[in-house]
């Protein structure tokens, strides 16, 4: 009898797993899935109220000044497809930007200006996020030229070579059509 309870007591614990492992390992859609990426590029994707949200994140392969302490510093591209929002740009300079002051992109020698507020450069609106994501998705290299509110001058220059794969990612998990 004792044989007997154990091999059901363990059936029992293998069923058990089996049922529920999935909920165990289920991860929350609130929580960012990287979804592809390459060189340099990552795209993730994540649910929150509105619905899902698609973002790429490529960080900068040279910062100047080399030795300045900064927080983060990227470029993201998102798309809110519940809040009808594609191809937002933003680059986080991991400093407070200089009050008042905008941002230079220079992306394969065409410039444009971006708005700057606390930590970050914008881009003006959707017409020129969409120019924006498209010149990066075709470009080789970035760069980005602002001023810290303490007055000094960075630039941050992004290889693009993978940034064509990220968006490709998150247009596709996002259903955005180009």
């Amino acid at each position: 009898m004792v044989r007997g309870m154990r091999v059901d007591a363990i059936v029992t614990v293998s069923v058990l797993c089996l049922v529920l492992a999935p909920a165990a390992f289920a991860q929350d859609s609130s929580t960012p899935q990287h979804i592809g990426g390459a060189a340099g590029w990552d795209a993730w994707s994540f649910s929150d109220k509105a619905g899902k949200v698609c973002y790429l994140v490529g960080h900068p392969e040279k910062s100047e000044p080399a030795k300045l302490s900064r927080g983060r510093v990227d470029a993201v591209v998102t798309d809110r497809p519940g809040e009808k929002t594609f191809n937002v740009v933003n680059f986080d300079l991991g400093y407070q930007a200089k009050p008042g002051s905008s941002a230079e992109l220079d992306i394969d020698g065409k410039k444009s200006e971006l708005f700057t507020d606390k930590q970050a450069a914008w881009t003006p609106d959707a017409a020129t996020d969409k120019d924006t994501t498209d010149a990066l998705a075709k470009g080789h290299h970035a760069i980005l030229k602002a001023v810290s509110a303490r007055g000094t001058a960075t630039t941050d220059t992004y290889a693009l070579d993978g940034f064509k794969s990220a968006l490709d990612a998150i247009d596709k998990a996002c259903g955005v059509k180009r």
